[in-house]
């Protein structure tokens, strides 16, 4: 990212190595990589990257007093204003790293969720970030402000009317945050009804819903902006998406379905998020078929997958139909060899190529018997004209000497009209 007025933070990234740590809390060259592009996207500028090997993470200061030090001489060098770390760091190793180096601290957790403050436009997205933001902060409150932990005026030397029981000011925090917790999930559950309730029409009328997953910067908006002309913006910027769109896609003549663009996964994804958004994600759970967008360009694109994959288990999904759709292939030399199989599918979403067999591949799996017929009613039995505007999807009615309906309608309709269809 070039320097510019509009940088936020000059920031020096630091990731610690360790055999203790579990497999997914590991730094390496390709997460502290992603670590910098999220920098990017939050509106700072990497300045350096420190990548430590230890056997074990140094209880007080995570990285040891001699690294720590390192750090903080370079952050003087280089006007670094930040350091933010590849791994979770605990509210105590928080408080000693900020007041040592004597620059702000945030570990890769507290980075997504303020990108995610950032970028969350509808108010379900606010709300699912706020409680995200809460339930974060709650365990720091003493790391972040030690004058919490000041008794409230118990001394007697405090302002006339500060005097109380004695209640600290960091329980009447915790309280309030609390409260604001209780808040935050009522008024998602709302989100939740209002969700449900357009399931349950989208069940009425049969349209069939198709969500597109995968790993933040996939290409996912992309796609959905090639199927359906949504006018997504889409950037090459991780999480550039967080509010759930969804869009009415004709697939094929007998075939409409609702497509659900969902939030990028990432590695290490906090735990706060990944319960917050449930009430963007659960629409996995509702869903007929998976799109499951890979960049196949990324040197990572395995590790990404599996990444995706464990969210979509951790989710209820997995039990779910999938089509695997290798993305950005135009972007990958000719002689490699490229996944195949009976649901994967190779395409570009921004080229277009592929595109067509995907949606032969929608078609074909979400079938479920649906025919185009036409209809000749005999006026006495116009009632199933009624039956047939609230079940099937009628194209044209005409008035002759009988009632001529041309309707796409599913094997359940079929078999009420099937004496007065065409052959």
């Amino acid at each position: 990212m070039q320097e510019t007025e509009e940088v936020r933070d000059k920031v020096v990234l630091v990731g610690l190595n360790s055999p203790v740590l579990k497999e997914g809390e590991n730094a390496d060259e390709g997460t502290m990589e992603e670590l910098s592009s999220l920098v990017e996207t939050a509106g700072g500028a990497t300045v350096g990257i420190v990548l430590q090997n230890r056997p074990s993470p140094d209880p007080r200061s995570f990285i040891g007093e001699g690294k720590v030090e390192e750090v903080r001489t370079f952050c003087e060098n280089n006007g670094a204003t930040m350091v933010i770390f590849d791994n979770d760091l605990s509210p105590s190793q928080l408080r000693v790293l900020t007041q040592t180096l004597g620059v702000q601290v945030l570990d890769r957790c507290g980075l997504i969720l303020d990108i995610f403050a950032q970028r969350a436009k509808t108010k379900e997205g606010r709300l699912q970030v706020e409680l995200a933001q809460y339930q974060y902060l709650l365990p720091r409150l003493t790391g972040m402000w030690t004058h919490l932990e000041r008794q409230a005026g118990t001394s007697g030397k405090g302002p006339i009317g500060s005097k109380g029981p004695g209640e600290t000011q960091l329980e009447t925090d915790r309280r309030h945050i609390h409260r604001k917790i209780d808040k935050l999930r009522a008024d998602l559950e709302d989100v939740r009804r209002v969700r449900g309730t357009q399931r349950q029409q989208r069940r009425k009328n049969e349209v069939p819903v198709v969500a597109i997953v995968g790993y933040t910067n996939a290409g996912k908006s992309t796609l959905l902006n090639r199927l359906t002309d949504a006018g997504i913006p889409a950037n090459n910027r991780l999480f550039d998406t967080l509010d759930t769109t969804s869009r009415l896609l004709t697939v094929s003549d007998t075939l409409e379905v609702v497509v659900s663009d969902t939030v990028g996964f990432i590695r290490k994804l906090p735990h706060q998020l990944v319960e917050a958004f449930k009430a963007t994600l659960e629409e996995l759970e509702y869903a007929d078929l998976l799109l499951h967008v890979i960049d196949v360009s990324s040197p990572d694109w395995e590790q990404q997958s599996q990444v995706v994959e464990s969210l979509i288990t951790e989710l209820g999904a997995s039990e779910l139909p999938r089509i695997d759709v290798f993305n950005k292939s135009d972007l990958v030399d000719a002689g490699e060899i490229m996944p195949h199989g009976e649901d994967i599918c190779s395409i570009s979403a921004a080229t277009g190529e592929g595109v067509d067999a995907l949606l032969q591949m929608i078609d074909r799996r979400l079938d479920k018997g649906t025919r185009r017929v036409s209809i000749h009613l005999p006026y006495e039995q116009g009632g199933l004209l009624d039956m047939l505007y609230r079940e099937a999807k009628v194209e044209n009615v005409e008035y002759g000497e009988t009632i001529d309906v041309t309707a796409v309608c599913n094997p359940r309709v079929l078999g009420q009209v099937e004496p007065f269809i065409q052959p």
